[in-house]
């Protein structure tokens, strides 16, 4: 039973995680099209599900303990999936527990690759934004600080949006 509970626990992470891949897909849309209300939208869905993510984190936590105590260990050994599949001696759940592994480190190696996507967009996009910014305003690295007008020795002129003289 603890193992039945364990690979439903597995399945239902792999879900909420091709939810999160379908929001990124989205996501990577609002990114382009630029729309932020999109975006917060996504963000707070996002959130929720990365919270049932956690939580099956810590129930698939209890089942593999559970599984553990079941087949005679009595520590809470932290094990990755394949290191768990050879304390199964059912061929058949020594299958499915593997099956189940490949599709989520597939799920999530999808996901994976979608954010640092979205993260690349996000900075280009923030880059451009720079870029178009120090068009309109000038230059960081210009001299911003007060000179006198009639002192022509410092640098007058400042390119930018405003001109505020007469």
């Amino acid at each position: 039973m603890p193992l039945i509970n364990l690979l439903e626990l597995l399945e239902r992470l792999d879900d909420v995680h091709i939810q999160m891949l379908d929001l990124a897909a989205v996501k990577k849309q609002a990114i382009m099209d630029n729309d932020v209300d999109s975006l917060i939208d996504l963000m707070n869905r996002e959130s929720k599900l990365m919270k049932m993510v956690g939580q099956l984190e810590e129930q698939r936590s209890q089942a593999v303990y559970s599984f553990l105590q079941g087949v005679g260990i009595r520590s809470n050994l932290s094990l990755n999936l394949s290191e768990l599949s050879r304390l199964v001696f059912d061929p058949d759940d020594k299958s499915r527990l593997l099956q189940v592994q490949n599709k989520l480190s597939g799920t999530l190696s999808e996901l994976k690759k979608a954010n640092e996507l979205n993260q690349k967009l996000i900075e280009q996009s923030l880059a451009f934004i720079d870029y178009s910014l120090e068009l309109l305003v000038g230059r960081p690295n210009q001299d911003i600080t007060y000179h006198h007008p009639a002192d022509k020795g410092g640098n007058a002129y400042r390119p930018g949006l405003f001109d505020t003289r007469g």
